[in-house]
């Protein structure tokens, strides 16, 4: 029976450890990586967009704004944090040229820490032009 209570207590160890470095995590993200992914998440996604038949026709880049936002949250659905709270805004987005503007905005939990309670909230903004090399 001692045996079946060093097993229960490594299974208690294991989920506190877990639940540590959770909140670990969501104090250590800071806008740097939030910038960074944004801004490669925007690029990709105006990439995405691009309407190949009227660049084809006329030679210029026009990128189609509803599948830049479809792309744009598709990808950053993949990368975001389960634990954070996220809010997107589209500040500009124009087809021709192509240029999109970005806000997000992530805030975590409320956290007790020394009987105050805390958040920590972060918020990027990318403004992205695609332009065409000649």
């Amino acid at each position: 029976m001692k045996e079946a209570y060093w097993g229960y207590w490594l299974i208690v160890l294991g989920v506190f450890v877990v639940i540590i470095m959770l909140l670990i995590q969501n104090v250590t993200s800071n806008s740097t990586e939030d910038h960074y992914t944004v801004k490669q998440i925007s690029e990709a996604a105006m990439v995405d967009a691009v309407d190949y038949a009227y660049y084809r026709e006329y030679g210029e880049l026009k990128i189609n704004k509803e599948k830049f936002i479809e792309s744009f949250l598709r990808r950053f659905a993949e990368t975001a944090s389960l634990t954070t709270k996220y809010e997107i805004m589209f500040t500009g987005i124009y087809e021709s040229p192509p240029k999109a503007s970005v806000e997000i905005t992530s805030s975590t939990n409320t956290f007790v820490i020394a009987s105050n309670p805390e958040t920590f909230d972060m918020s990027s903004r990318i403004d992205a032009i695609l332009e065409q090399a000649r």
